[in-house]
């Protein structure tokens, strides 16, 4: 029977791809194709048409979709009912699913923000583990995975992240530690566990060592394309072990939601290329 752990689906679904390609969708309603937005009703209703032919256009290519669920909540009750929907037609697709929600608060109240997780439908939410390992918790305890911000891709993250401890060693490399002692207990059939770590692909400079402190975390990648990474930079983060995806799930957005169409070409057919050439830059690289 095939195992029901967020980390094994995850890593079965790599294996299908044969790329840890995860698709970003971060819609921004004055980005999106004219034709969608001329022919909506509300900028919900463009959200949900261009979300949903991005997930069409792209499936096969996706090992994971991550919404990014401000894009969705700005729009207020109706957009948090298009993400609903929306994670639906994902997983429809036999696709998991990470909210990109980025939650972090005590045990208590993170347990209402899992439960908002699964009535979203999502397989796995993006959590800031600040308040210490009780954020954590409560997503594993209702049966989903996390990803806990360690080294993230924006410039200015170095301002704490990077900060050296009296103790030794860097704010990163403490919220590794922390990741990697939280997930001991929640190994999947692969020996990587549920509770993974975001670490930049833009911050790969740091990720030999960040990989050594979390050898069976699934590091989330973001800053691959639009932002500068590329999948060269992917190799410090890979594990050892021979997994699919090497342990990483890299993530973009702008630069495939947003693919430019070729003369004659529609939006969701750049997509779909764009979605492709991701999905074999980075199996070029991992093998």
């Amino acid at each position: 029977m095939p195992s029901t752990r967020f980390v094994d689906r995850l890593l079965a679904r790599i294996a299908h791809v044969g790329s840890p390609t995860c698709i970003g969708l971060d819609p921004v309603v004055d980005r999106l194709p004219e034709s969608i937005r001329t022919s909506s009703t509300s900028d919900a209703e463009a959200v949900e048409a261009f979300c949903i032919g991005v997930i069409d256009a792209t499936a096969e290519h996706a090992a994971a979709f991550k919404p990014q669920s401000a894009c969705f909540e700005r729009l207020g009750s109706a957009g948090v009912a298009v993400l609903e929907r929306v994670v639906a037609q994902a997983k429809a697709n036999e696709v998991p699913v990470v909210l990109d929600a980025k939650r972090g608060d005590i045990g208590s109240t993170a347990e209402h923000y899992a439960k908002a997780v699964l009535a979203i439908g999502a397989d796995s939410v993006t959590v800031n583990a600040y308040l210490g390992p009780s954020t954590i918790e409560p997503y594993l305890d209702a049966g989903l995975g996390v990803f806990v911000l360690v080294r993230t891709s924006n410039p200015d993250s170095d301002a704490v992240q990077s900060n050296e401890l009296t103790t030794g060693g860097t704010v990163a490399e403490l919220m590794a530690g922390l990741v990697s002692k939280s997930g001991q207990p929640r190994a999947g059939e692969r020996g990587m566990s549920d509770v993974g770590a975001v670490v930049g692909l833009t911050k790969s400079a740091d990720g030999q060592s960040l990989r050594k402190l979390m050898p069976g975390q699934i590091f989330l990648v973001p800053g691959y394309g639009a932002q500068g990474g590329c999948a060269e930079d992917l190799k410090p983060l890979l594990t050892e072990s021979d997994i699919p995806g090497r342990g990483v799930l890299v993530n973009a957005s702008r630069s495939v939601i947003y693919a430019e169409p070729e003369p004659g070409e529609s939006w969701s057919a750049a997509v779909a290329r764009a979605a492709k050439a991701m999905r074999d830059d980075l199996a070029s690289v991992i093998g």
